[in-house]
């Protein structure tokens, strides 16, 4: 079977909605190491190699927006399609405390094999899909672990990140605000944007309407739970945007 870097789900899906999701898998390419990182089955399964519960987030929420997806198919530790191709994260070599055996002298020979089988496509048909009509709107979704080691736990059960664009971000995080069982994070766990990253490439550098939801993944390790989430978020974007300003 040939290794494709990337799943496309419902291309003619009519809505202004794109579904991103940057870290869908922990997929290890054979042509990587021979398929594997050097990590335990553990690690694999768990934060440091991809968004645990993401996935199938999209792909609900993707059928209850009537829009397409984008889900790569490659672990972040692969390389990272959420960074710009000259931060120095995009190779990582040590991530919450867990060295990355396969990447510790991966050097750029490696990096550049990398960036052309995985990343390059990825992004090359993410715009496309982005391209597909003038108003498209970029929805980004993530998921974060409850506690990094040696850190307090997170509070957060949905976070919303923006940066240089707030115009959906913000009516956003009001509206989940009005959900009173949920503690939301703004610009929580994590800041923002990073320059060159899959939102700054594909929505801020076009003046596309964007935002990125991070939900913490014990909350959606089962199926049912992605699609309750998937439930309950669709209705509130969608408000959301019916509120922004062009």
């Amino acid at each position: 079977m040939t290794y494709e870097p990337y799943e496309i789900i419902g291309a003619d899906r009519p809505a202004r909605w794109l579904v991103t999701c940057d870290h869908a898998a922990n997929t290890v390419p054979p042509f990587v190491n021979g398929g594997q990182l050097g990590l335990a089955k553990g690690d694999m399964n768990r934060h440091i190699a991809y968004d645990v519960g993401a996935a199938g987030l999209t792909r609900y929420l993707a059928e209850a927006l009537d829009a397409p997806a984008i889900l790569s198919n490659f672990s972040r530790l692969v390389i990272d399609p959420n960074r710009g191709e000259d931060d120095p994260t995009l190779l990582m070599k040590l991530y919450d405390g867990t060295i990355i055996p396969a990447n510790r002298h991966a050097g750029p020979e490696e990096l550049e094999k990398r960036l052309n089988a995985c990343y390059r496509p990825y992004h090359t048909a993410l715009a496309e899909l982005a391209a597909r009509r003038p108003d498209t709107v970029i929805l980004s979704v993530h998921s974060f672990t409850r506690q990094l080691q040696g850190r307090a736990p997170r509070p957060w059960h949905v976070g919303i990140l923006y940066a240089a664009d707030a115009r959906l971000s913000v009516p956003l995080i009001r509206r989940l605000e009005q959900e009173h069982d949920l503690c939301v994070g703004e610009n929580e766990p994590y800041g923002g944007h990073l320059p060159g990253d899959a939102i700054a490439r594909h929505a801020i550098a076009h003046q596309r309407h964007n935002t990125l939801v991070e939900v913490r993944n014990d909350l959606i390790e089962t199926d049912q739970h992605q699609k309750e989430w998937a439930q309950r978020l669709a209705p509130i974007l969608q408000e959301a945007l019916a509120s922004c300003v062009d």
